[in-house]
């Protein structure tokens, strides 16, 4: 008994922290007929994203000052698909507060001001 209650233990903690992952390769929403792929994977306790590739105007950008920039900085899961840390927006060259909701392959990822008052999102899809 305590073998299957253990096991039972066992299958619902994987199973709650496979729920909504954050890592993996995005894709960032379009801006301007621009867009950009974005590894996220762990960094220390938390996760950070990079830009891979950028896509400009239907045809992939090789020469891009934006690849390799990291943009999502110190998300850490706050639990239910959510995550706090901070976002860098390429076009201003800005770090913002951010915060991200992950829900199956979809993520809202927002910048803040103002003590999150005044938010910028964006809406990214999974393609990894």
């Amino acid at each position: 008994m305590k073998t299957l209650a253990i096991a039972a233990a066992f299958g619902l903690f994987a199973t709650a922290a496979a729920a909504d992952p954050i890592e993996g390769l995005w894709q960032t929403q379009p801006d301007e007929g621009a867009f950009a792929y974005v590894q996220i994977g762990p960094c220390g306790g938390a996760y950070c994203g990079t830009i891979t590739r950028t896509f400009r105007n239907g045809g992939e950008e090789f020469q891009s000052p934006n690849i390799g920039k990291q943009i999502v900085m110190n998300m850490a899961p706050q639990g239910g698909g959510n995550y706090r840390g901070k976002v860098l927006r390429p076009a201003d060259g800005k770090i913002y507060n951010g915060k991200a909701t992950v829900s199956g392959s979809s993520m809202s990822l927002a910048g803040c001001v103002a003590g999150g008052l005044i938010c910028k999102s964006q809406n990214w899809a999974k393609l990894n």
